[in-house]
Protein backbone atom coordinates (compact mmCIF):
# COMPACT_ATOMS: atom_id res chain seq x y z
CA UNK A 1 0.00 0.00 0.00
CA UNK A 2 1.62 3.25 -1.09
CA UNK A 3 0.48 6.47 0.42
CA UNK A 4 1.06 9.40 -1.90
CA UNK A 5 2.75 12.42 -0.42
CA UNK A 6 0.35 15.28 0.07
CA UNK A 7 1.19 18.93 0.58
CA UNK A 8 -0.81 20.60 3.35
CA UNK A 9 -1.16 24.34 2.71
CA UNK A 10 -3.45 27.27 3.21
CA UNK A 11 -5.69 28.51 0.41
CA UNK A 12 -3.45 31.60 0.08
CA UNK A 13 -0.36 29.39 -0.10
CA UNK A 14 -1.86 27.35 -2.92
CA UNK A 15 -2.81 30.53 -4.80
CA UNK A 16 0.78 31.79 -4.44
CA UNK A 17 2.12 28.52 -5.92
CA UNK A 18 -0.41 28.74 -8.76
CA UNK A 19 0.75 32.31 -9.54
CA UNK A 20 4.40 31.23 -9.57
CA UNK A 21 3.54 28.29 -11.85
CA UNK A 22 1.63 30.58 -14.23
CA UNK A 23 4.58 33.02 -14.33
CA UNK A 24 7.07 30.22 -15.01
CA UNK A 25 4.94 28.80 -17.83
CA UNK A 26 3.88 32.06 -19.46
CA UNK A 27 6.96 34.27 -18.99
CA UNK A 28 10.07 32.50 -17.72
CA UNK A 29 9.87 29.51 -20.06
CA UNK A 30 9.72 31.81 -23.13
CA UNK A 31 12.62 33.94 -21.83
CA UNK A 32 14.83 30.87 -21.40
CA UNK A 33 13.98 29.52 -24.87
CA UNK A 34 14.89 32.92 -26.31
CA UNK A 35 18.21 32.91 -24.42
CA UNK A 36 19.00 29.46 -25.82
CA UNK A 37 18.24 30.67 -29.37
CA UNK A 38 20.52 33.69 -28.93
CA UNK A 39 23.30 31.59 -27.36
CA UNK A 40 23.11 29.10 -30.25
CA UNK A 41 23.93 31.99 -32.56
CA UNK A 42 27.28 32.41 -30.81
CA UNK A 43 28.61 29.35 -32.60
CA UNK A 44 30.48 26.34 -31.19
CA UNK A 45 28.22 24.84 -28.49
CA UNK A 46 31.08 22.86 -26.87
CA UNK A 47 32.67 26.04 -25.47
CA UNK A 48 29.58 28.23 -25.26
CA UNK A 49 29.05 29.22 -21.61
CA UNK A 50 25.95 31.30 -22.42
CA UNK A 51 24.35 28.24 -24.03
CA UNK A 52 25.30 26.02 -21.06
CA UNK A 53 23.92 28.56 -18.58
CA UNK A 54 20.68 28.91 -20.54
CA UNK A 55 20.26 25.12 -20.75
CA UNK A 56 20.93 24.83 -16.98
CA UNK A 57 18.31 27.51 -16.32
CA UNK A 58 15.88 25.71 -18.61
CA UNK A 59 16.40 22.49 -16.65
CA UNK A 60 15.81 24.38 -13.38
CA UNK A 61 12.64 26.09 -14.69
CA UNK A 62 11.21 22.83 -16.07
CA UNK A 63 12.02 21.05 -12.80
CA UNK A 64 10.33 23.79 -10.78
CA UNK A 65 7.26 23.69 -13.07
CA UNK A 66 7.03 19.93 -12.58
CA UNK A 67 7.41 20.25 -8.79
CA UNK A 68 4.80 23.02 -8.55
CA UNK A 69 2.31 21.08 -10.70
CA UNK A 70 2.76 18.06 -8.43
CA UNK A 71 2.41 20.12 -5.24
CA UNK A 72 -0.73 21.85 -6.52
CA UNK A 73 -2.25 18.57 -7.69
CA UNK A 74 -1.62 16.96 -4.30
CA UNK A 75 -2.42 20.04 -2.19
CA UNK A 76 -4.55 19.50 0.88
CA UNK A 77 -6.09 22.81 1.93
CA UNK A 78 -5.92 23.51 5.64
CA UNK A 79 -9.35 24.64 6.74
CA UNK A 80 -9.66 27.03 9.64
CA UNK A 81 -11.50 24.77 12.06
CA UNK A 82 -13.78 26.32 14.61
CA UNK A 83 -13.27 23.51 17.08
CA UNK A 84 -9.83 22.84 18.51
CA UNK A 85 -8.94 26.54 18.54
CA UNK A 86 -7.09 26.02 21.83
CA UNK A 87 -4.43 23.70 20.43
CA UNK A 88 -1.46 24.47 18.19
CA UNK A 89 -2.14 22.94 14.78
CA UNK A 90 -1.48 23.41 11.08
CA UNK A 91 -2.60 26.85 9.89
CA UNK A 92 -2.49 28.39 13.38
CA UNK A 93 -0.38 31.36 14.43
CA UNK A 94 1.39 30.68 17.70
CA UNK A 95 3.32 33.08 19.93
CA UNK A 96 5.77 31.95 22.58
CA UNK A 97 8.52 33.30 24.82
CA UNK A 98 11.81 31.60 25.40
CA UNK A 99 12.22 30.93 29.12
CA UNK A 100 13.28 32.36 31.45
CA UNK A 101 13.08 35.85 29.91
CA UNK A 102 13.33 35.73 26.12
CA UNK A 103 11.64 37.86 23.50
CA UNK A 104 8.21 36.85 22.25
CA UNK A 105 8.28 35.18 18.84
CA UNK A 106 5.29 34.54 16.59
CA UNK A 107 5.06 31.99 13.78
CA UNK A 108 2.33 30.60 11.57
CA UNK A 109 2.58 26.84 11.12
CA UNK A 110 2.12 25.92 7.47
CA UNK A 111 2.85 22.98 5.19
CA UNK A 112 6.42 22.64 3.95
CA UNK A 113 5.36 23.85 0.48
CA UNK A 114 4.69 27.38 1.73
CA UNK A 115 7.17 27.67 4.58
CA UNK A 116 9.05 30.98 4.58
CA UNK A 117 10.82 31.74 7.86
CA UNK A 118 11.48 35.34 6.76
CA UNK A 119 7.69 35.85 6.62
CA UNK A 120 7.17 34.07 9.94
CA UNK A 121 5.82 30.91 8.30
CA UNK A 122 7.43 27.71 9.55
CA UNK A 123 6.98 24.20 8.21
CA UNK A 124 4.94 21.73 10.21
CA UNK A 125 8.00 19.45 9.78
CA UNK A 126 10.34 21.91 11.55
CA UNK A 127 11.61 21.10 15.07
CA UNK A 128 9.81 24.13 16.56
CA UNK A 129 6.45 23.26 14.97
CA UNK A 130 6.72 19.56 15.82
CA UNK A 131 7.41 20.46 19.48
CA UNK A 132 4.46 22.87 19.67
CA UNK A 133 1.81 20.80 17.83
CA UNK A 134 -1.15 19.91 20.04
CA UNK A 135 -0.02 22.13 22.91
CA UNK A 136 -2.10 24.92 24.49
CA UNK A 137 -1.63 28.48 25.76
CA UNK A 138 0.36 28.43 28.99
CA UNK A 139 2.10 25.13 28.18
CA UNK A 140 5.85 25.08 28.70
CA UNK A 141 7.54 23.12 25.94
CA UNK A 142 11.05 21.86 25.25
CA UNK A 143 12.00 22.58 21.63
CA UNK A 144 14.93 20.61 20.27
CA UNK A 145 17.03 22.75 17.94
CA UNK A 146 20.39 22.12 16.27
CA UNK A 147 21.87 24.57 18.79
CA UNK A 148 20.48 22.65 21.79
CA UNK A 149 17.22 22.51 23.69
CA UNK A 150 15.17 25.67 24.06
CA UNK A 151 12.44 26.04 26.69
CA UNK A 152 9.42 28.11 25.68
CA UNK A 153 6.02 29.08 27.07
CA UNK A 154 3.11 29.41 24.64
CA UNK A 155 1.50 32.86 25.06
CA UNK A 156 -1.18 32.83 22.35
CA UNK A 157 -2.73 30.74 19.58
CA UNK A 158 -4.81 32.28 16.80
Amino acid sequence: MSTEKTYPMTKAGKEKLEQELDHLKSVKRKEVVERIKIARGFGDLSENSEYDAAKDEQAFVEGRISLLENMIRKAVIIEESVENTNNVSLGKTVSFKELPNGEEETYTIVGSAEADPFEGKISNDSPIARSLMGKQVGDEVTVQTPGGDMFVKITSIK
